[in-house]
Protein backbone atom coordinates (compact mmCIF):
# COMPACT_ATOMS: atom_id res chain seq x y z
CA UNK A 1 0.00 0.00 0.00
CA UNK A 2 1.37 3.42 -1.13
CA UNK A 3 1.85 5.61 2.23
CA UNK A 4 -0.69 8.34 3.12
CA UNK A 5 0.30 11.97 2.56
CA UNK A 6 -1.85 14.57 4.82
CA UNK A 7 -1.60 17.94 2.53
CA UNK A 8 -1.43 20.42 5.78
CA UNK A 9 -4.31 23.04 5.66
CA UNK A 10 -3.21 26.41 5.04
CA UNK A 11 -3.27 29.07 7.94
CA UNK A 12 -6.79 31.60 7.80
CA UNK A 13 -5.63 34.48 5.98
CA UNK A 14 -6.43 38.31 6.93
CA UNK A 15 -8.52 40.66 5.03
CA UNK A 16 -9.00 44.27 5.73
CA UNK A 17 -12.84 45.02 4.78
CA UNK A 18 -13.68 49.00 4.76
CA UNK A 19 -17.73 50.01 3.93
CA UNK A 20 -17.08 53.53 2.92
CA UNK A 21 -20.81 53.72 1.61
CA UNK A 22 -22.36 56.14 3.85
CA UNK A 23 -23.59 59.95 3.39
CA UNK A 24 -22.60 61.53 6.18
CA UNK A 25 -25.63 63.05 7.51
CA UNK A 26 -24.62 63.95 10.61
CA UNK A 27 -21.21 65.55 9.60
CA UNK A 28 -22.94 68.37 8.29
CA UNK A 29 -20.37 68.53 5.38
CA UNK A 30 -21.13 68.31 1.38
CA UNK A 31 -20.99 64.87 0.52
CA UNK A 32 -19.84 62.27 2.00
CA UNK A 33 -17.79 62.70 4.81
CA UNK A 34 -15.10 60.04 4.76
CA UNK A 35 -14.02 61.95 1.34
CA UNK A 36 -13.56 65.46 3.32
CA UNK A 37 -10.36 66.77 3.81
CA UNK A 38 -8.98 66.96 7.31
CA UNK A 39 -5.22 67.17 8.06
CA UNK A 40 -4.22 67.71 3.99
CA UNK A 41 -5.91 64.54 2.26
CA UNK A 42 -9.11 62.67 1.96
CA UNK A 43 -10.22 60.83 5.33
CA UNK A 44 -10.45 57.82 3.79
CA UNK A 45 -6.89 57.82 2.94
CA UNK A 46 -5.54 58.27 6.28
CA UNK A 47 -7.91 55.03 6.66
CA UNK A 48 -6.24 53.54 4.30
CA UNK A 49 -2.50 54.53 4.99
CA UNK A 50 -3.10 52.93 8.62
CA UNK A 51 -3.95 49.56 7.09
CA UNK A 52 -1.18 49.52 4.42
CA UNK A 53 0.83 49.43 7.27
CA UNK A 54 -0.13 46.07 8.58
CA UNK A 55 1.82 43.52 6.48
CA UNK A 56 0.48 40.60 7.56
CA UNK A 57 -3.06 41.70 5.52
CA UNK A 58 -3.87 39.63 2.43
CA UNK A 59 -5.58 42.51 1.04
CA UNK A 60 -7.68 45.74 1.73
CA UNK A 61 -10.93 46.16 -0.18
CA UNK A 62 -12.98 49.28 -0.08
CA UNK A 63 -17.18 48.86 -0.58
CA UNK A 64 -18.80 52.23 -2.32
CA UNK A 65 -22.11 53.20 -3.77
CA UNK A 66 -22.63 51.97 -7.25
CA UNK A 67 -21.35 55.15 -8.98
CA UNK A 68 -18.71 56.12 -6.92
CA UNK A 69 -15.90 57.46 -8.81
CA UNK A 70 -13.76 58.65 -5.86
CA UNK A 71 -11.25 56.07 -6.30
CA UNK A 72 -10.88 56.01 -9.95
CA UNK A 73 -7.53 57.04 -9.63
CA UNK A 74 -6.36 55.70 -6.74
CA UNK A 75 -4.00 53.06 -4.72
CA UNK A 76 -4.66 50.18 -7.47
CA UNK A 77 -3.14 47.93 -4.57
CA UNK A 78 -6.59 48.11 -2.59
CA UNK A 79 -10.04 46.30 -4.05
CA UNK A 80 -13.09 48.35 -4.97
CA UNK A 81 -16.52 46.68 -4.65
CA UNK A 82 -19.38 48.98 -5.99
CA UNK A 83 -21.70 47.44 -4.12
CA UNK A 84 -22.63 49.59 -0.89
CA UNK A 85 -26.23 48.86 0.42
CA UNK A 86 -28.26 51.05 1.95
CA UNK A 87 -27.06 50.21 5.45
CA UNK A 88 -23.88 49.30 6.71
CA UNK A 89 -24.94 46.03 7.63
CA UNK A 90 -25.87 45.03 3.79
CA UNK A 91 -22.42 47.21 2.39
CA UNK A 92 -20.38 44.50 4.70
CA UNK A 93 -22.55 41.78 3.56
CA UNK A 94 -21.90 42.07 0.06
CA UNK A 95 -18.14 43.72 0.63
CA UNK A 96 -17.71 40.08 2.33
CA UNK A 97 -19.21 38.20 -1.20
CA UNK A 98 -16.81 40.63 -2.82
CA UNK A 99 -13.56 39.27 -0.76
CA UNK A 100 -14.61 35.71 -1.64
CA UNK A 101 -14.77 36.76 -5.68
CA UNK A 102 -11.48 38.20 -5.01
CA UNK A 103 -9.99 34.81 -3.08
CA UNK A 104 -10.95 34.74 0.10
CA UNK A 105 -12.06 31.80 1.83
CA UNK A 106 -14.84 31.11 4.35
CA UNK A 107 -12.51 30.60 6.99
CA UNK A 108 -9.93 33.37 6.48
CA UNK A 109 -10.44 36.21 8.44
CA UNK A 110 -11.70 39.50 8.03
CA UNK A 111 -11.42 42.73 9.84
CA UNK A 112 -14.06 45.49 9.32
CA UNK A 113 -13.09 49.12 10.16
CA UNK A 114 -15.30 51.94 9.35
CA UNK A 115 -13.81 54.51 7.22
CA UNK A 116 -14.54 57.49 9.25
CA UNK A 117 -12.24 55.99 11.99
CA UNK A 118 -9.01 57.85 10.42
CA UNK A 119 -7.04 57.67 13.65
CA UNK A 120 -6.66 54.12 13.91
CA UNK A 121 -3.16 53.22 13.80
CA UNK A 122 -1.28 49.75 12.77
CA UNK A 123 -0.23 49.02 16.15
CA UNK A 124 -3.91 48.46 17.11
CA UNK A 125 -4.83 46.76 14.24
CA UNK A 126 -2.11 44.34 15.09
CA UNK A 127 -3.21 44.45 18.74
CA UNK A 128 -6.65 43.06 17.63
CA UNK A 129 -5.00 40.70 15.25
CA UNK A 130 -2.73 39.24 18.28
CA UNK A 131 -5.65 38.78 20.59
CA UNK A 132 -8.00 37.19 18.22
CA UNK A 133 -6.47 35.29 15.64
CA UNK A 134 -6.83 32.18 18.22
CA UNK A 135 -10.15 33.20 19.08
CA UNK A 136 -13.30 30.75 18.55
CA UNK A 137 -14.92 33.35 18.00
CA UNK A 138 -12.98 36.73 17.24
CA UNK A 139 -13.12 39.99 18.98
CA UNK A 140 -13.22 43.98 18.31
CA UNK A 141 -11.70 47.23 19.85
CA UNK A 142 -13.23 48.37 22.53
CA UNK A 143 -12.69 51.74 25.10
CA UNK A 144 -13.77 51.20 28.68
CA UNK A 145 -16.34 54.03 29.65
CA UNK A 146 -14.49 56.58 30.85
CA UNK A 147 -17.34 58.98 32.06
CA UNK A 148 -20.85 58.78 34.42
CA UNK A 149 -23.59 57.31 32.62
CA UNK A 150 -26.78 58.73 32.29
CA UNK A 151 -30.81 57.31 31.58
CA UNK A 152 -32.25 60.72 30.05
CA UNK A 153 -36.28 60.82 30.08
CA UNK A 154 -37.43 63.45 28.79
CA UNK A 155 -34.44 65.82 29.03
CA UNK A 156 -33.50 64.95 32.70
CA UNK A 157 -31.54 62.58 34.58
CA UNK A 158 -33.88 59.69 35.35
CA UNK A 159 -30.99 57.31 36.60
CA UNK A 160 -27.08 56.93 36.96
CA UNK A 161 -26.11 53.59 35.25
CA UNK A 162 -23.45 51.32 37.14
CA UNK A 163 -20.75 52.10 34.48
CA UNK A 164 -17.63 49.13 35.37
CA UNK A 165 -18.75 46.73 32.55
CA UNK A 166 -19.49 49.38 30.09
CA UNK A 167 -17.45 49.13 26.91
CA UNK A 168 -17.92 51.50 23.87
CA UNK A 169 -17.40 49.51 20.56
CA UNK A 170 -14.80 50.69 18.04
CA UNK A 171 -13.31 48.93 15.02
CA UNK A 172 -11.67 47.09 13.67
CA UNK A 173 -13.49 44.14 13.87
CA UNK A 174 -12.24 40.55 13.72
CA UNK A 175 -14.18 37.54 12.96
CA UNK A 176 -14.14 34.50 10.53
CA UNK A 177 -15.78 35.69 6.73
CA UNK A 178 -18.08 32.56 6.97
CA UNK A 179 -19.29 33.03 10.62
CA UNK A 180 -20.09 36.92 9.78
CA UNK A 181 -21.67 35.98 6.93
CA UNK A 182 -24.02 33.73 8.14
CA UNK A 183 -24.58 36.30 11.41
CA UNK A 184 -25.41 39.36 9.35
CA UNK A 185 -27.91 37.01 7.16
CA UNK A 186 -29.64 36.00 9.97
CA UNK A 187 -29.54 39.28 11.91
CA UNK A 188 -30.43 41.44 9.42
CA UNK A 189 -30.10 45.10 8.58
CA UNK A 190 -31.10 46.40 11.78
CA UNK A 191 -27.31 45.89 13.79
CA UNK A 192 -25.10 48.48 13.80
CA UNK A 193 -21.88 46.72 13.90
CA UNK A 194 -20.49 42.93 13.16
CA UNK A 195 -20.36 42.22 16.97
CA UNK A 196 -23.98 42.60 17.31
CA UNK A 197 -24.81 40.26 14.55
CA UNK A 198 -22.33 37.41 16.20
CA UNK A 199 -23.99 38.44 19.63
CA UNK A 200 -27.24 37.66 17.91
CA UNK A 201 -26.07 33.95 17.13
CA UNK A 202 -25.14 33.89 20.40
CA UNK A 203 -21.61 34.36 20.50
CA UNK A 204 -19.64 36.33 22.95
CA UNK A 205 -17.06 38.56 21.21
CA UNK A 206 -14.10 38.85 22.64
CA UNK A 207 -13.34 42.63 24.04
CA UNK A 208 -9.69 44.10 22.90
CA UNK A 209 -8.52 47.76 24.68
CA UNK A 210 -8.94 50.02 22.23
CA UNK A 211 -7.56 53.97 22.44
CA UNK A 212 -9.82 56.98 23.04
CA UNK A 213 -7.86 58.64 20.06
CA UNK A 214 -9.94 55.62 17.72
CA UNK A 215 -13.45 57.49 17.40
CA UNK A 216 -15.21 57.63 14.60
CA UNK A 217 -15.80 61.21 13.02
CA UNK A 218 -19.66 61.86 12.98
CA UNK A 219 -20.42 65.53 14.00
CA UNK A 220 -19.39 68.51 12.28
CA UNK A 221 -17.04 69.41 16.07
CA UNK A 222 -15.04 65.63 15.29
CA UNK A 223 -13.02 66.92 12.21
CA UNK A 224 -11.48 69.57 14.15
CA UNK A 225 -10.67 67.03 16.75
CA UNK A 226 -9.23 64.49 13.99
CA UNK A 227 -7.16 66.91 12.49
CA UNK A 228 -5.30 68.07 15.49
CA UNK A 229 -4.77 64.85 16.34
CA UNK A 230 -3.25 63.99 12.79
CA UNK A 231 -1.31 67.37 12.79
CA UNK A 232 0.44 66.51 16.07
CA UNK A 233 1.35 63.22 15.18
CA UNK A 234 3.10 64.64 12.42
CA UNK A 235 4.87 66.71 14.11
Amino acid sequence: MPPSFVTPQSPPRLWALIPCAGTGSRAGAEGPKQYQSVAGQPMVLHTLAAFAGVARLAGVLVVVSPGDTFFDEEDATILIASCGGPTRAASVFNGLIALQEHGAAPTDWVLVHDAARCLVMPEQINALIDACQHDPVGGLLALRLPDTLKREVAGRVAQTIERGDKWLAQTPQMFRIADLQQALLAAGDAVTDEASALEFMGQAPLLVEGSAQNFKVTYPQDFALAQAVLLARNV
